[in-house]
C-alpha cells in the first residue's frame, strides 16, 4: 500500500466514525517531516479519543502500526505519528486556536470529494 493510499484508508477511516472536516494535505515539498498531514474534528472529547484508537485500530489491522502517539490523555488533539503520515484528531475548539491547515498551507489538499460519505 502506498502512501497516499494510506492516507485516504485512514481519511475514510474517520469518516466511518462520523469525523467531521476531513483534510489531507500533501506536504512531500514543504518539508520532511512527513509525505501526508491529515485532519479530521470530533465533536466530543470522547469522539476525539474514538476516532484516534479506530484509526490506530484499523491500521494495526493492515498490517501498519503507529509509531508514536501524543496527546491521549488530554482528548482534545491526539496526534497519530505513522512517519510518512500524521495523523491529527482534534476537537473543534483545539483545531481552530492552533490552526495547523494554516502552517501547511503550501502542501497540496488532496480532493476527497470522490472519497468520503458526505
Amino acid at each position: 500500500m502506498t502512501t497516499y493510499e494510506q492516507a485516504v484508508k485512514i481519511a475514510k477511516i474517520l469518516d466511518s466514525k462520523l469525523g467531521q472536516d476531513i483534510k489531507i494535505i500533501e506536504v512531500t515539498d514543504v518539508t520532511v517531516l512527513a509525505d501526508y498531514m491529515v485532519f479530521a474534528t470530533g465533536r466530543s472529547s470522547t469522539q476525539v479519543k474514538a476516532l484516534a484508537d479506530e484509526v490506530e485500530f484499523k491500521m494495526s489491522e493492515a498490517g501498519i502500526a503507529v509509531n508514536h502517539i501524543e496527546g491521549h490523555r488530554s482528548n482534545s488533539w491526539i496526534l497519530l505519528d505513522y512517519s510518512d503520515i500524521i495523523v491529527n484528531v482534534f476537537n473543534e475548539e483545539a483545531r481552530n486556536f492552533y490552526d495547523l491547515e494554516r502552517l501547511w498551507q503550501d502542501g497540496r489538499e488532496v480532493d476527497l470529494s470522490d472519497i468520503l460519505t458526505d
